[in-house]
């Protein structure tokens, strides 16, 4: 078992333990545990039932964009936030290997950004050098482009594979090929927003109905932020419908989530649905995570550039800071003025999103 010695930002000193299965940071005030082999991850302060000072955490979760080539199944996709191209560029092995050796050892997973599932030749390559380093990758596909050497490689490789509904068909028969491979951690991602809200009506009761959804884990909404493409054509979903929504799913019993974006509407929406006992609302709360962006989690472009997230890029004032050329990420990166600034307008919100209105 690897044993690392890690200090914190107060002072205190943790311990951080690693075998094959397992990744555990302890600490006075800041604990975790993260199980590699289901993706079990919990994490706690001075005792199981706090949650602990937000100020003083580790990254745990990098969310590192690896290609912006998209040929897009709607060419291109009307609310694709990154407004990405055939003729965007990719982060190759010998750059990836770069940006995680500057990584702090807290990292337990790693979502990977791309557009077409071929737009980053060195993609196996990598997910293969995350394993074999001890952190699980997870990606997010459109259900393109895909062949059955794809999709036997998300399953040899990947903890967990969301697949976007852009074409349902498309959608459902990468599901269903995911799952048919022995995959659990299987989810739709899905963007709800007034343009988009019947959509998601359809794909709640496709999921209750069409076999290739049966063994997948949940649907998750992702609120509508409104950058790049998202800028013209789609509005914010109402409290209202949001309401509608959430209720919908659980009086039919349908798994869902929702991103950290959305907490504090599904939060409200708990609130207003009178139709709940408090035991089940109180469950339901604990599910929930806020946003995490600069707490618990770091965005990092193709450029190997940090950004508390990638809503952030190029966005109220951040161009980013350079990791490939920070000496300690922790110290130059985590700790730089500007993350200590957002991290703070964030805390100071209560971790509600400071830039889009939500």
């Amino acid at each position: 078992m690897k044993k690392i010695n890690l200090e914190l930002v107060n002072g205190d000193k943790a311990v951080l333990v690693e075998d094959q299965k397992v990744k555990i940071l302890k600490s006075e005030n800041y604990n975790f545990l993260f199980d590699k082999s289901n993706g079990f991850f919990a994490r706690w302060g001075k005792t199981q039932e706090d949650d602990g000072d937000f100020s003083i955490g580790f990254p745990e979760i990098a969310d590192i964009e690896i290609s912006t080539i998209c040929s897009g199944i709607y060419k291109p996709c009307k609310f694709c936030y990154k407004s990405n191209t055939p003729t965007g560029e990719y982060m190759t092995l010998d750059t990836f290997a770069k940006v995680f050796a500057k990584l702090p050892p807290t990292i337990t997973q790693i979502a990977f950004g791309i557009g077409d599932i071929d737009g980053n030749p060195d993609l196996w390559k990598i997910m293969e050098f995350c394993r074999s380093n001890g952190v699980v990758p997870n990606i997010t596909i459109n259900g393109a482009r895909m062949t059955p050497e794809y999709f036997d490689n998300l399953a040899k490789y990947c903890g967990a594979v969301a697949v976007s509904v852009y074409d349902k068909d498309l959608t459902y028969d990468a599901i269903q090929e995911l799952t048919n491979r022995g995959m659990r951690q299987i989810n739709i991602h899905y963007m709800i927003s007034e343009e988009t809200i019947d959509m998601a009506y359809e794909v709640m009761n496709d999921m209750k109905n069409d076999p290739r959804l049966a063994r997948m884990n949940a649907i998750v909404f992702l609120s509508l932020k409104t950058k790049g493409n998202a800028k013209k054509g789609f509005t914010q979903l109402s409290q209202e419908k949001f309401n509608a929504l959430s209720e919908y799913a659980i009086e039919n019993y349908v798994r869902i989530g929702f991103d950290s974006c959305s907490s504090f509407k599904f939060f409200a929406s708990l609130d207003q649905n009178k139709k709940l006992t408090e035991d089940f609302r109180k469950k339901m709360y604990e599910c929930v995570e806020p946003c995490e962006s600069s707490v618990y989690s770091s965005y990092i472009n193709t450029e190997g550039k940090y950004f508390p997230c990638s809503f952030c890029e190029n966005v109220d004032g951040w161009d980013g800071l350079d990791v490939l050329a920070a000496d300690d990420f922790i110290k130059d990166i985590w700790y730089n003025e500007k993350t200590v600034e957002f991290r703070n307008k964030l805390l100071n919100c209560k971790r509600d999103c400071p830039i889009y209105n939500i």
